[in-house]
């Protein structure tokens, strides 16, 4: 059996950091793991959660665990498993760093750097294991990048989500009005899941907190959908309105 390598050592305890319950603990694990390899994306990704007190300095944690897992991985690593990223398990440390850093890039106004790593990420691994697609396509509707939503939209034509089938109707109606393609889509999205309408119409009001876990075709999935594309159905003139009737 070969011997273990600092960065397996750090991991280990990254995987029981994880699990450890109090925040204390989690943390002080996640320090330990760096001491031990200074390569451990993982270690960032907690230190990020866990201790940052501003947008930059979790940006600043993700950037530094990005930064790790290529070390880690080195730069072969980025032309070998192209396809299949998140197969192979040693670069699942670095997708959550850089997951992390897209999205505070996003919560801090930069948004074209933050879709570029969102971008890379699905070309790197476009089975998407992460949800990624999910948000670049909100990211896309807020910036009324249409042309490219409906590229990614048909990437993953088969995924049937609340997240796609609602986004799909919302884009058909930007784009057509109240047409039968529109209409269609909006119903095959209702009959997927016919928790999201009174959300989005504000018959029910969000929770403060947006579940930990999603079931599809839930309540809990349409919370999730109108906490990250309500605000794009509430610009999109009338799609509240056409909503309404057709439901």
């Amino acid at each position: 059996m070969a011997p273990r390598t600092p960065l397996e050592e750090a991991q280990d305890l990254m995987y029981q950091a994880w699990e450890a319950r109090g925040r204390r603990r989690r943390v002080e694990l996640a320090r330990k793991a760096l001491e031990i390899s200074p390569d451990c994306a993982d270690a960032y990704v907690l230190l990020a959660e866990e201790t940052a007190r501003s947008l930059e300095e979790a940006l600043d944690l993700y950037a530094r665990g990005v930064e790790a897992g290529e070390r880690a991985l080195g730069p072969e690593a980025f032309e070998e498993y192209v396809g299949h990223f998140w197969g192979v398990l040693e670069t699942r440390p670095y997708m959550r760093a850089r997951a992390g850093l897209a999205e505070c890039l996003w919560a801090l106004g930069e948004r074209e750097a933050a879709m570029e790593h969102y971008r890379d990420m699905l070309h790197l691994n476009p089975g998407d294991n992460q949800g990624i697609r999910y948000l670049l396509a909100a990211c896309l509707l807020e910036l009324d990048r249409d042309e490219e939503l409906e590229a990614l939209l048909k990437q993953y034509e088969d995924d049937v989500t609340a997240d796609w089938l609602y986004t799909w109707a919302l884009l058909a109606f930007r784009r057509q009005g109240d047409s039968p393609e529109a209409r269609r889509r909006l119903r095959e999205a209702q009959r997927w899941n016919p928790h999201v309408p009174p959300y989005l119409l504000g018959r029910k009001r969000l929770p403060r907190r947006i579940p930990a876990y999603i079931t599809f075709g839930e309540e809990s999935e349409a919370i999730s959908y109108v906490a990250a594309f309500g605000e794009s159905w509430r610009r999109t003139e009338g799609a509240l309105e056409w909503l309404a009737l057709v439901e």
